[in-house]
C-alpha cells in the first residue's frame, strides 16, 4: 500500500524550457503600507470613540405664579410671603426615565433678598411624560417695611417687578434597567411680573432660564 501511495504523489519538476526568472522591478508591497520584514512602525491613525450627538433631554419651565400672601405684620413689621409656583417638567425621551430625588431647594428672590423657599417632592418621571407640579414657597423677612416700599417704587417707575427663581434638584437617570449615578442640576430663571399682590395670579411678562448640570 505504501509503495502504491508513493507512486501516486505528485512532485514538482522544474521546466527546463521555461525562461529564467528575474527579480521584479516593481515592489510587491505598495508604497505607504507596512510589511512584515520592515523595522519601521505602520502609519499611526487616531481613532475617536463614538459620541452621542443628542444627549438626553429634560425640559422644565415656570408657567404660572400665584401669590397667596405678601403683606406686613403690624406687630413687628415683618413681611410674610407665600408663593405657589407651577412648574411643568417634560421628559421627551423614549428610553430614559428620571428619578427626582430628595434634597431639592427652590427659592424666589427680589434683587438680593430671598422672599420665600420650598422644595420639590420625590417622584419618578417615565418615558415621554409631562408632569405639572404646584409648589408652595413660604418665607418671612424681618424689617419688611423697606422691602415693601422698594417693590412699590419699582412698580410705579417701570410698571413691572423683576424676580429671580433658583432651583437645585438632585436626579438619577434610568437607562433601560440601569440606574445611573446621582447628579444635581441647577436652574436660574429671571422673571418679570406685573405686580406682587396677595390672592392674585401674577402675569409673567417675560422669563429666561439657564440650566447647569453639576456632577
Amino acid at each position: 500500500m505504501s509503495s502504491m501511495a508513493d507512486q501516486q504523489r505528485i512532485h514538482p519538476v522544474p521546466d527546463v524550457e521555461a525562461p529564467p526568472q528575474t527579480s521584479p522591478t516593481v515592489p510587491l508591497v505598495p508604497q505607504g503600507t507596512s510589511k512584515s520584514d520592515d523595522q519601521s512602525y505602520p502609519p499611526f491613525h487616531r481613532t475617536y470613540p463614538p459620541m452621542n450627538s443628542k444627549p438626553p433631554k429634560k425640559r422644565s419651565r415656570c408657567c404660572k405664579l400665584q401669590i397667596s400672601q405678601f403683606d406686613l405684620n403690624s406687630m413687628d413689621s415683618s413681611l410674610s410671603a407665600t408663593f405657589n409656583v407651577t412648574i411643568t417638567a417634560r421628559n421627551p425621551n423614549e428610553r430614559i426615565g428620571i428619578y427626582y430625588e430628595g434634597g431639592s431647594h427652590l427659592s424666589a428672590w427680589y434683587t438680593e433678598t430671598k422672599l420665600c423657599q420650598g422644595s420639590m417632592p420625590k417622584f419618578y418621571q417615565g418615558h415621554r411624560n409631562t408632569t405639572v407640579l404646584v409648589l408652595p414657597l413660604s418665607g418671612q423677612i424681618q424689617n419688611g417695611t423697606g422691602l415693601i416700599m422698594a417693590v412699590q417704587e419699582q412698580q410705579q417707575r417701570t410698571g413691572n417687578i423683576p424676580l429671580r427663581l433658583r432651583v437645585s434638584q438632585p436626579v438619577r437617570v434610568k437607562l433601560g434597567k440601569l440606574k445611573l449615578m446621582k447628579v444635581k442640576f441647577s436652574v436660574r430663571c429671571g422673571l418679570v411680573v406685573d405686580a406682587l399682590s396677595a390672592n392674585n395670579t401674577v402675569t409673567i411678562q417675560s422669563s429666561s432660564c439657564k440650566f447647569r448640570l453639576n456632577l
